[in-house]
């Protein structure tokens, strides 16, 4: 393992995105008078050889501004007839896009005075190496496709079961413009294969983050960015994106079922418009997208003690159809203050035709064909108001935001049961309505050595579900496990944090203190459960410490404190039915999950290169793992979310890209890591109280991604990008190895672009699963469809 690990630090890897300029401010006056002195000369100069790098005059009020400053050292120079000129030296560093050098005093006809060494602080992600940003329009591989797809190629970011992974974790907070939302889920990750790429301008990847963000999510943050346009006048952009899936058969059906999707057709067309005039700033953006897809194709044999084996298949195909639209008007009412109005829309239908055969050990006898339709339709509507007030200071602002969230899931099931001696028609409808009110407050004060934040942020969330059971004739269906339940929750939290760095040094510091209250109301009648829930009062720090060699060379430290809470889903009560024989359902009695880390990054970089690495470890307590059971009489296996006892997650990222010549760029992500799950004992109460045990599991696994850009004559860009995920640790088994491959093309024309791209170009994408519960083991292979064939073309006006 240590030879590995050397061998990968001696590997080239990738350039993140670069700094950007700083915005110094402050103001002059009068020392012995402390009046304002307008029309001062201000002067920016290059420290090593004096020249003029920028410029201005101090307003009325004596307050100057000098905008777009690169970092590095300078003079910084104040002269004013009938006073003696001063200088004195600038470091601009990369904490703060702001820096504030406070009041300076000008002084009549004595010597200059003493010198004051000032700061400043930039958000970038190659010099806090909290973070990784990505431009989508970068993505040709996977242009036309989904946020989630788009994210399979990024830098640092694995897929697993349609989830996100960070570094091994999907314990993720995805936000959307710097905002939760039910669209996305709250302190969850949900529709990320149903949002469309093309409406989306960025994305960020904060593995670190501060107090300023909610403490939820252990492995990090992804912040995904809308498309945005300031620009003076009317302007937009118009595409069209169409494809073709599952051009080929991966696995045959098992006998006796309706045959699986193929040639599956994808269309997206999108919109984006911008009207800017004088103090008025108005947007939209809209998008499109329908699909049809082998959403899964999974083959599952069953293996029970007592010598029963079950061989099944799972095939759902999907067709989605989902319009989304966000517009908003941003009013700078003057100077000081900036008003944003904006809206939300999604209306998401999903339809499902399902098949799932269950047969003997050598097929020979068909036990059940279950055959389903689901009918979906998820609606969400978020309306949002942002208020900004500008100091006179340049970068001391307080925002303040309020968002409301409505989000309608309303799910119907049709079910038909065929076993050997009969037929039975059941079906189950549910209605989910989420309310969701956010309020927030954010404070940021330049100083002289850094900035200081804070702020506040309430919280409150309803979300009343009710379901009813249909059942047929001889129904498997449990009737009783239906009926009402409500989940409230209300989260006020504070925040502060304080940022300083000089020459050599650079320290973040901050504290979030947040109170959760949950309550999950069941109703009386449910026939397991009982009303529960949780509330606590937690401090969650966070700390990074830098120490920068040169100019080329960092270090950092982190330390985090972060929290799971799981999800409404998570807990909720109702048996679900998509797989007959494997039947999910919540736990209302989970809780919460702990996780403190710690890193340790090194940055270091060359004029056509980059290399980033960082050793991390990670240790949770009351790890959220769903549980696989049976109970005994019957092979019905039950999948239930528990609370196991401690896990650990340590590893090691590399980041490299080295730039070949003028035209070819290789990048180079790879992530290694050992997972421990601590053995422990759970009870699970559904369907009747059993208790399960696990033995200690651990595992040494990673992934690595290699991407290459070529840019050709012409304007012509081509990417390739392939993907290893080696074997892991899931709940209770293991995963198989992975590896795929994708590729595209796109040419500028004129105003447009026109792009060419497919995923998995060997069709080779295989999740293999094995499971081990008390009384039997199950393995799985899922061919469901990876991949698509895109073309599109987008139009600028």
């Amino acid at each position: 393992m240590k030879n590995l690990f050397l061998l990968l630090f001696l590997i080239p890897l990738s350039s993140l995105a670069q700094i950007s300029g700083v915005s110094i401010s402050g103001n002059v006056k009068d020392q012995s008078k402390k009046e304002a002195l307008p029309y001062v000369n201000v002067v920016l100069k290059n420290e090593k050889d004096s020249s003029f790098i920028s410029g201005t005059i101090t307003n009325e009020e004596g307050r100057f501004t000098l905008s777009n400053i690169k970092p590095g050292n300078y003079l910084l120079e104040f002269s004013f007839t009938g006073y003696s000129t001063k200088k004195q030296p600038l470091f601009v560093g990369n904490l703060s896009t702001f820096l504030d050098v406070a009041t300076i005093d000008l002084v009549e006809k004595i010597e200059l005075l003493s010198e004051v060494t000032v700061t400043a602080r930039q958000d970038e992600v190659s010099n806090k190496m909290d973070k990784k940003t990505f431009t989508l329009a970068d993505n040709i591989s996977q242009s036309g496709g989904s946020v989630l797809q788009a994210m399979q190629n990024l830098l640092g970011v694995t897929i697993q079961d349609g989830k996100v992974q960070l570094r091994g974790s999907d314990k993720i907070t995805v936000l959307m413009d710097g905002k939760q939302t039910a669209l996305t889920g709250f302190g969850s990750q949900t529709s990320l294969d149903n949002i469309p790429a093309s409406a989306i301008e960025k994305i960020e990847i904060i593995n670190n983050p501060s107090a300023r963000y909610d403490a939820n999510g252990n492995a990090g943050i992804i912040n995904i960015i809308y498309k945005a346009n300031k620009q003076e006048g009317f302007n937009g952009k118009a595409g069209l994106a169409g494809g073709l899936g599952a051009l080929w058969v991966k696995q045959e059906n098992l006998p006796s079922i309706r045959s699986h999707y193929q040639a599956t057709p994808k269309i997206n067309p999108s919109l984006s418009l911008n009207y800017r005039r004088n103090k008025i700033n108005a947007f939209f953006q809209g998008d499109y997208l329908y699909t049809k897809t082998l959403n899964k194709n999974e083959f599952v044999d069953r293996f029970y003690n007592d010598g029963d084996i079950v061989r099944q298949q799972t095939k759902r195909n999907r067709r989605t159809s989902l319009p989304t639209a966000k517009a908003g008007i941003d009013w700078n009412i003057n100077n000081s203050n900036l008003l944003t109005v904006s809206g939300f829309f999604s209306s998401e239908k999903i339809l499902d035709n399902g098949d799932e055969p269950f047969f003997n050990a050598d097929l020979t006898e068909r036990r059940r064909l279950w055959q389903f339709l689901e009918d979906e339709l998820k609606t969400t509507v978020m309306a949002s108001t942002a208020y900004q007030h500008k100091f006179k200071e340049a970068g001391h602002l307080l925002n303040i935001g309020f968002n409301y969230t409505f989000h309608r899931e309303d799910e119907k099931y049709f079910f038909t049961n065929i076993m050997l001696t009969y037929a039975g028609l059941d079906a189950f409808k549910l209605i989910s309505d989420e309310h969701v009110g956010d309020l927030n407050v954010d404070y940021i004060r330049p100083l002289k050595y850094g900035r200081f934040e804070t702020g506040l942020k309430f919280r409150h969330r309803v979300i009343p579900t009710n379901m009813l059971f249909i059942p047929g004739l001889n129904s498997p269906l449990d009737v009783n496990a239906g009926g009402a339940a409500t989940y409230k929750e209300i989260i006020p939290a504070l925040y502060g944090t304080y940022v300083f760095e000089n020459l050599k040094y650079e320290v973040e510091a901050g504290l979030r203190l947040e109170y959760v209250g949950v309550r999950y109301e069941v109703n009386p009648n449910h026939n397991t459960y009982k009303s529960d829930g949780y509330n606590y009062t937690q401090p969650f720090p966070n700390v990074r410490l830098a120490y920068k060699i040169n100019d080329k060379n960092k270090l950092s430290f982190f330390y985090n404190r972060r929290v799971d809470r799981p999800n409404e889903v998570d807990i909720r009560i109702f048996p679900k039915y998509d797989d007959a024989e494997i039947i999910k359902i919540g736990n209302p009695a989970l809780g919460p999950q702990f996780t403190n880390s710690l890193e340790l990054g090194y940055k270091t970089g060359w004029s056509k290169g980059y290399l980033y690495s960082a050793f991390y470890h990670r240790i949770a307590d009351g790890t959220i793992t769903r549980i696989s059971s049976t109970v005994s009489g019957s092979n019905l296996i039950y999948a239930i979310f528990q609370n196991a006892k401690r896990s650990y997650n340590t590893g090691i990222e590399l980041l490299l890209s080295q730039e070949v010549g003028h035209f070819v760029t290789f990048n180079l992500n790879t992530n290694i890591y050992k997972n421990i799950i601590d053995a422990f004992s759970v009870q699970n109460k559904y369907p009747t109280p059993h208790t399960f045990s696990a033995e200690k599991q651990e595992v040494v696994s990673g992934n690595v991604k290699l991407s290459g850009s070529i840019h050709l004559p012409k304007k012509i860009d081509a990417q390739f990008v392939a993907i290893y995920l080696a074997p892991d640790i899931i709940p209770q088994g293991k995963i198989g190895a992975r590896f795929s491959i994708d590729a595209g093309i796109k040419k500028t024309i004129a105003r447009g672009e026109i792009f060419l791209n497919a995923t998995d170009l060997l069709n080779m994408m295989v999740v293999k699963k094995e499971i081990f519960g008390d009384g039997f083991r199950y393995v799985s292979k899922d061919y469901y469809e990876t991949q698509v064939i895109r073309v599109g073309y987008s139009y600028k006006f």
